[in-house]
């Protein structure tokens, strides 16, 4: 007798081709259709394929006991659990990425999961009337995901799904792609010209900012906003392109360009030509999405790209809007184009692009933004940056911390740092500390901050460099995701390094370490170092780098330590040991 399946109502979402059948691997009951497949990889993580004609899907359920958070890599994606009515993330090459996890007490991952291909649709939820969350992944054709229910720590659960993405592949991150940066874009917006960008690219340089980011403006006179004028890339408000790069590369600065790379606008020179291969029109930014499937489309975007780098010489690109190449129903190519999908005219776009200019330049950095952070996108990329989250540090934070777990070998920079410019240099360090695990943009007019203000991202930009290996390269655990991630930590080596945005207990004795760092962003002064034992150094300073205490201290009984908002506590020992 044929096994019945449970109809759930899912008002969101398309049926999957054909009759799901019953799988079962290592105790975990799945419904999979088409033809199914399952290995187990390591204890508690198991692969499943589906192959068919037509949609189709791998779904499973578990128990939702001690769950507390629901993480996807989206903005905003990370904390309440959705019913399994909602409507599905629907991940595209341009837009998320092809992973999740269901989160419980302790910060271990009850399931994590990932597709091996960057155009699914996933579903997760509570389902009403079992208490269960329920998964699943549909995809066209074959499908892989891999399961993990091995419940460690979630970052870990996190980190394996992006080994496995990245598999047999190795990375191409420039070190420059770590080095903290200076925007142009909150300071400046579109009032780009030379004497502004050398200006303060000399100003950054002398605080330890290794590279300058021109934004929006340089390639016309309006000041209007707007992306009508997008498509020429002319450097009208840059003249003389090559000496001023020149001159900014005499600073010792790194130069990278702004480009809304899919946007041909109506005020363009291009648009006669290009303006009739739309794939969706953005009437309302003045332009139209260009249609990568088609090889006029493509020869022009990489044309304008490349010049950059070939003829002015700039050492890297900032690709910007991405994601609008993600249109859900394309309109239907015409006999110009090569391509089957937009994906796969996007992915020949961007590898040209990656191509032209790292033959010049081997170490061309690209920027990509949230939410196009797909891993199908890490061949063409060397750094995410956080998408656009002005003066919102908690915002930065989390979405800072929410890439850097599926980032895998990319480097991960925050949104822009900006502030009033009556901030005191407190709050100024506490921005800095929101994104200290990540590579961090400072965008304020860097002639008028005062003394005070220059101390203080002076000394914290120090303390990004100095310890660079731990904070973007050591294992990563960012603690309650349901609250924001309070408390981080990295490790690295024999250091490890703790960021602190709440009243929490710091425990030191879970790894051994010679170097411990706590930076304090949180009101309360009085950090509670917990689980450890025997003596330290501790060295503590203030948000502009002022030695304000030191001694010896005993860290058995919950040593207190008090750290001024926007301060650093330095532990040191002799010889790593467990807290």
């Amino acid at each position: 007798m044929e096994e019945t399946v449970e109809e759930i109502w899912e008002p969101h979402a398309p049926t999957a081709s054909g009759r799901p059948r019953p799988l079962t691997v290592e105790g975990l009951d799945l419904l999979v259709t088409g033809t199914a497949t399952a290995r187990t990889t390591d204890e508690g993580v198991v692969e499943v394929t589906a192959d068919g004609e037509g949609e189709v899907r791998i779904e499973w359920r578990l128990p939702c006991v001690d769950a507390t958070a629901f993480w996807t890599p989206d903005p905003k994606g990370t904390g309440w659990l959705p019913a399994a009515w909602s409507a599905p993330r629907r991940v595209t090459l341009a837009r998320g990425a092809p992973v999740a996890a269901l989160v419980g007490t302790g910060d271990i991952a009850i399931c994590a999961f990932a597709a091996d291909r960057p155009d699914v649709l996933a579903g997760a939820g509570v389902l009403e009337e079992t208490g269960e969350f329920r998964f699943w992944v549909q995809a066209t054709g074959r499908l892989t995901v891999r399961i993990d229910t091995s419940r460690r720590h979630f970052a870990r659960c996190l980190a394996a799904i992006a080994g496995w993405w990245w598999a047999d592949r190795e990375a191409s991150v420039p070190e420059a792609a770590r080095l903290p940066a200076y925007s142009t874009w909150y300071s400046l917006h579109q009032d780009i010209s030379p004497e502004a960008v050398e200006t303060q690219a000399a100003l950054g340089k002398e605080l330890g900012l290794d590279s300058i980011i021109v934004d929006d403006g340089w390639m016309t006179a309006d000041r209007t906003r707007g992306y009508g004028h997008c498509g020429d890339w002319e450097p009208v408000s840059l003249p003389d392109t090559a000496a001023h790069v020149r001159r900014v590369h005499d600073l010792g600065v790194r130069y990278l360009l702004w480009y809304a790379l899919p946007f041909i606008g109506r005020d363009s020179a291009a648009w006669e030509r290009l303006g009739r291969y739309a794939l969706a029109d953005a009437a309302h930014m003045g332009a139209i999405v260009a249609d990568p499937r088609y090889p006029v489309v493509r020869e022009h975007l990489t044309e304008r790209l490349a010049r950059a780098v070939e003829e002015w010489g700039m050492d890297g690109l900032k690709i910007d809007f991405v994601d609008w190449f993600g249109v859900e129903n394309p309109p239907a190519a015409g006999p110009e184009a090569d391509c089957g999908t937009v994906a796969e005219g996007l992915e020949l776009l961007l590898a040209e692009i990656r191509r032209r200019i790292t033959a010049v330049r081997p170490q061309a950095m690209i920027e990509f933004r949230q939410p196009y952070v797909s891993p199908g996108l890490w061949p063409y990329v060397t750094m995410i940056r956080a998408t656009d989250c002005p003066l919102s540090p908690a915002e930065n934070r989390q979405r800072t911390i929410d890439t850097r777990l599926v980032a895998g070998p990319i480097a991960v920079h925050a949104d822009m740092l900006m502030w009033h410019p009556a901030e005191p240099p407190e709050q100024i360090a506490c921005h800095l500390i929101n994104v200290l695990f990540s590579v961090p943009q400072i965008s304020v007019d860097l002639a008028v901050q005062t003394p005070e203000q220059r101390e203080t991202i002076a000394f914290w930009l120090g303390v990004f460099r100095e310890h660079l290996g731990t904070l973007q390269l050591g294992e990563l655990r960012p603690a309650r995701p349901d609250l924001g991630y309070p408390l981080v930590t990295a490790v690295g080596g024999d250091t490890v390094a703790v960021a602190r945005y709440a009243p929490w207990p710091v425990r030191i004795g879970s790894d051994p370490w010679r170097t411990l760092l706590v930076a304090n962003a949180d009101a309360d002064p009085e950090v509670r170092l917990v689980g450890g034992g025997g003596l330290a150094e501790a060295v503590v300073h203030d948000a502009r780098g002022r030695q304000v205490r030191q001694g010896t201290i005993d860290l058995a009984g919950g040593a207190v330590v008090p750290v001024p908002r926007g301060g650093l506590l330095t532990l040191r020992r002799a010889e790593p040991g467990r807290g």
